[in-house]
Formats: C-alpha cells, sequence, structure tokens
C-alpha cells in the first residue's frame, strides 16, 4: 500500500504551492516522497530547468532546517539537487507541513557547480529581526547543505 502525502510549502505565512507525493519511506525523522513537478509549465532558473515530466525525490526531516530535492527529467537523467532550508517539517494528518525560509542551494548531478540562492531575498524577509534565532538556524543550515555538497561524498552521503 502506498501513502500519498501532501506536500504544503508555504513563505511569509502563505500558502506558495501544494502537491500529492508518495511516500518511498519514513525513519521517524526523514520522510522520502516522490512528485512530479507540480508547478505550471517550464521554470528556468538559468543553471537548470525544471518542467512538465520532472520527477523529484524530496526528503524532508523533521529535526532539520532544510529539504533535500534529487530532480530528475522524465527519462531518468539526474539534473541535479535543490536544497530548500526550512524549519523542520511537520508531519500530520496526510501531510508534510514545510515552511520556505528563503534560503536555498543548488548542487548540479556532476558535484561541481554549488550555487547558494536567494541571499537577498533571504535578508530582506526580516526573519532576523523577527526571529533571530531561526535566521541563525536557517544561516547554520545552507552552511551545512554547502559544506556537505562540496565535500568528497557530496549530498549522497547524506541521503544514503
Amino acid at each position: 500500500m502506498t501513502t500519498t502525502w501532501t506536500i504544503t510549502l508555504t513563505k511569509g505565512g502563505r500558502t506558495k504551492i501544494g502537491y500529492p507525493a508518495a511516500q518511498l519511506a519514513d525513519d521517524g525523522d526523514r520522510i522520502t516522497v516522490r512528485a512530479p513537478w507540480a508547478a505550471e509549465g517550464v521554470r528556468d532558473f538559468g543553471f537548470v530547468r525544471f518542467e512538465p515530466g520532472d520527477v523529484f525525490v524530496e526528503h524532508f526531516w523533521r529535526t532539520r532546517w532544510y529539504a533535500v530535492k534529487e530532480v530528475r527529467s522524465g527519462d531518468g537523467v539526474l539534473k541535479g539537487w535543490y536544497c530548500d532550508v526550512t524549519r523542520p517539517a511537520v508531519v500530520r494528518d496526510g501531510g508534510i507541513l514545510v515552511e520556505d525560509l528563503d534560503l536555498d542551494l543548488w548542487v548540479s548531478a556532476d558535484g561541481k557547480t554549488v550555487l547558494r540562492l536567494d541571499e537577498d531575498e533571504f535578508a530582506e524577509s526580516g526573519l532576523a529581526a523577527s526571529d533571530p534565532e531561526a535566521a541563525a538556524q536557517a544561516v547554520r543550515a545552507l552552511d551545512a547543505l554547502e559544506e556537505q555538497a562540496r565535500s568528497a561524498h557530496g549530498l549522497a552521503a547524506l541521503l544514503g
């Protein structure tokens, strides 16, 4: 029996996107799901394109301040990993609720490109003033993800 979750990503107190995902694993801390690209059309970031047919294997933690999404094309070719800095996931009532804290990290499939994203949005969000502890956790999470991505074992060691 496959468990289906509704993933809800919020930002600034409002729902950014919601979509269904099939559970692959749950070890009590990390829950892993698979979902198709849920947004409308193509999103071209310049360094990667997300498009209909792409498949995301998403890892959410109940105790960590990030989510890691492995992105593959419809034919299974690995594009890379998109990492969202978030508050720890809240899992309940058939849903996984994740609050986006603006900071992101992109890691290419070959591990050679590691990009910190949206640091300007994070600075403009006002989180450092409104919730300094959460802001500090977010920065630490981004730093830890980048360090892991640049290590010899890359993000695969984190997800293994």
